[in-house]
């Protein structure tokens, strides 16, 4: 890497310095990059199909590859009864008692103070009849404690029907919702994760490597295809301080390959690095050496198919007529 970075800024500044340009010109050769996106999954599972080959053309949103996880359709459907319990149990909470358990419990009550207000005269009558000593004391002892049970159980059934008729407490229905909430975000959460085993590609392009086949097992992060997008190059040049003024961003560049130097490519400047280089010490003289070099890079975006990563490309780059010189 170190030899091949040399080498280009060595190739770099020699065309730069050679003369073959015009006074307002800067010509630079570099050699051609694309971004070349790595398409991998974010959790782990074994490949099922890839759907793509090497050198196969692609647009974005193409399925490449599918993977599996066996646990995940059981996992996907224990989720799904879960946010169906929770919404069940949340709607119950806000829509109150049904008419049906009302009645009911009107009917508990009416039942209820019926058996209070008979036991209460039976212990009326019983408490005569003991001041009388007509019945034992051990007779009206039993039917006080007869209607102190009953009249019990007539405020139960009534204090259970106004609960019926008021409904569930806000606190209740806050935590029905919230557990119906968690319920639905852990539904999405493996709808999710079925949507990422489905790996699509991100960008037209080029698949320019095919890394697994099917039955391997992958971990989430690594690349199961790459794609390149052939339809935006780069390429990135050094010039030295002196020309350095003369560069500026978005001006347009002409560019020709060495197999097609009759035919010029469309760029233009996209960034202009802020840190200078050194000029190797291997490569010139030591007043060459002195200099400084800036590195360039010029963005294309053809559609010929005929610019490929990792070809040599020269740049030239008109400048204006007076522009400021470094001395």
């Amino acid at each position: 890497m170190r030899s091949e970075r040399i080498a280009l800024i060595f190739a770099a500044t020699i065309t730069a310095a050679c003369g073959k340009a015009a006074p307002d010109s800067i010509e630079a050769t570099g050699t051609l990059e694309v971004v070349e996106v790595q398409v991998s999954a974010t959790v782990p599972g074994r490949v099922a199909r890839v759907l793509v080959i090497e050198g196969q053309s692609v647009r974005a949103g193409d399925t490449l590859a599918v993977l599996t996880q066996p646990s995940l359709p059981a996992e996907q459907q224990q989720r799904s009864a879960r946010v169906h319990a929770a919404r069940a149990a949340l709607d119950e909470l806000e829509h109150g008692a049904r008419a049906e358990e009302l009645r009911r419990a009107e009917a508990e009550l009416a039942a209820a103070e019926a058996d209070a207000g008979r036991t209460a005269r039976d212990a009326d009558r019983f408490k005569g009849l003991a001041d009388r000593q007509t019945v034992s004391a051990q007779q009206y002892d039993a039917s006080r404690t007869l209607a102190a049970s009953t009249a019990a159980r007539r405020d139960a059934a009534r204090a259970s029907l106004a609960l019926l008729r008021e409904g569930a407490r806000a606190e209740r229905v806050a935590a029905a919702r919230a557990e119906s909430d968690l319920a639905t975000a852990a539904a999405e959460g493996t709808r999710a994760t079925a949507a990422d085993l489905v790996l699509r590609a991100p960008v037209d392009g080029v698949i320019s490597s095919r890394n697994v086949e099917p039955g391997e097992v992958v971990s989430a992060g690594r690349a199961v295809v790459t794609v390149a997008d052939v339809k935006h190059q780069t390429v990135r040049v050094f010039v030295s301080q002196a020309q350095l003024s003369r560069v500026q961003p978005g001006r347009q560049v002409q560019a020709v390959l060495d197999a097609y130097s009759d035919r010029e490519f469309q760029g233009r400047v996209a960034t202009i690095a802020t840190k200078a280089e050194f000029t190797p010490r291997v490569a010139l003289t030591e007043k060459e050496r002195n200099d400084l070099l800036f590195a360039v890079k010029i963005a294309f975006a053809d559609t010929t198919g005929l610019l490929k990563a990792g070809l040599p490309i020269t740049v030239h780059l008109e400048t204006p007529a007076g522009a400021t010189k470094t001395p």
